[in-house]
């Protein structure tokens, strides 16, 4: 039994079938992320976020419900969380990245597409997600085709709203974003039953701005020649920071910061002598998921950088903090997340420039480009990432698996073989 089994009760959830799923990913969590050596000491609050992401975070939202804020659940970097946090209510991704969810999904669904689609249904299908029940309004997007389908399907259930992101970014499609952004507004405010106020609004964008500059920070103590945290626990961060409230999330990342910047001053470095710099590219890692790092970094290798949107993409670009009314504000927002270099924008010549400087900056000694397993777009834009790379001197190895175990072993020999190919 955990703190919050009576919580889970109340809000109607398969507490038994919760537990072999969610024991199962703690335990999972224990031998990679938890196993690893002379970690940074104020990584026990991130460890806590993701720990308490079923549990204490359930709890603290209700609390919110109760006090007459909403809740709204998230399923990509696209989602503008300032509109969500100017309004009062409370974002949350819900990707799920655990292959224990995916055979209820797959009772519905076609075994051949993304994990990641498969694993946030059968949380859903299997009433193992305490966030169903207390979602005011849950928000999709438009970048797969998987992911459309799937939002006809959730939205039978209750309140979806659907952002259609466009996938190229000339003049019209900018357009179209900007359309697109301020009809989430008005939907929001339905919602809510408040009013965007400018005020309101740029605290929000204040705040999120906030998170990034820490994110990006951490990320530029990821150039270390011996960064000062593993991959994996940066990961972790990264997971964190789609599900912990931003204001307290980035407190902790600017004391995990200082934190690590002393350690830099120290020479209290985590990468063995000699370690080959691996950045991972393409496909996010969410909560749950800690597969490929740990593959990587326990053969001896360092991740140093993750050009995914559980990394750079999520945090890059800051919204322009420009005065002026509520206009110019939602077109400042609606421009910063245009920036994102989704694969399903082409052409993507931004992501290929984005790759590129940032093994440069990096100082990366090859790229390991992560595919989930029927994720087409990244598939076949890694033709073009493995042929940019190439032609600047970097060796890169594409992975193409899911959330499963049984790959384990074989992708093991390759990541071996690579990594002993750096070093020849």
């Amino acid at each position: 039994m955990s703190d919050h089994d009576e919580l889970l009760k109340e809000l109607g959830l398969d507490v038994e079938l919760h537990h072999r799923i969610f024991d199962s990913i703690d335990r999972n969590f224990r031998k990679t992320v938890l196993a690893q050596k002379d970690r940074p000491e104020r990584m026990v609050y991130f460890d806590g976020v993701i720990r308490g992401a079923h549990g204490a975070r359930v709890q603290e939202i209700v609390e919110r419900r109760a006090a007459g804020d909403k809740f709204i659940g998230t399923f990509c970097v696209y989602v503008p969380d300032e509109l969500v946090l100017a309004l009062g209510a409370v974002p949350v991704a819900l990707c799920g990245g655990t292959s224990l969810s995916i055979p209820y999904a797959e009772k519905m669904l076609p075994r051949d597409i993304c994990p990641l689609v498969k694993s946030t249904l059968g949380l859903a299908l299997s009433n193992t997600c305490p966030y169903g029940p207390i979602e005011d309004l849950a928000v999709g997007e438009t970048t797969c085709d998987a992911k459309k389908k799937t939002w006809d399907i959730l939205a039978a259930g209750g309140d979806f709203h659907v952002l259609e992101v466009p996938q190229k970014k000339g003049p019209r499609d900018r357009d179209l974003w900007h359309e697109e952004v301020v009809r989430f507004k008005a939907r929001l405010e339905e919602t809510t039953g408040r009013t965007l106020e400018p005020a309101k609004l740029a605290a929000a964008v204040r705040l999120m701005n906030r998170k990034r500059r820490a994110l990006a920070r951490l990320n530029e103590l990821r150039k270390e020649a011996n960064p000062p945290l593993s991959g994996l626990d940066a990961l972790v961060v990264m997971q964190g920071a789609l599900v912990d409230d931003p204001l307290r999330f980035s407190e902790r990342l600017e004391a995990l910061n200082d934190e690590l910047e002393e350690r830099v001053r120290r020479g209290a470095g985590v990468v063995p002598a000699g370690a080959k710099r691996i950045m991972v590219s393409g496909c996010p890692s969410v909560m749950g998921n800690w597969k490929l790092h740990h593959l990587i970094e326990s053969a001896g290798a360092a991740v140093v950088c993750d050009e995914t949107c559980t990394g750079t993409r999520y945090f890059s670009t800051l919204v322009d903090e420009r005065d002026g009314g509520l206009d110019d504000q939602i077109a400042a927002i609606a421009a910063r997340y245009l920036t994102i270099d989704c694969s399903c924008f082409s052409p993507n010549d931004e992501r290929i420039e984005a790759v590129l400087r940032l093994v440069r900056e990096h100082r990366v000694d090859g790229v390991v480009q992560y595919v989930l397993q029927y994720c087409h777009t990244y598939n076949v834009e890694a033709v073009r990432v493995a042929s940019a790379l190439r032609d600047a001197g970097v060796p890169s190895l594409k992975i193409v698996t899911d959330y499963a175990e049984e790959d384990t072993g074989q992708l093991r020999l390759r990541v071996d073989a690579f990594l002993e190919g750096l070093g020849r």
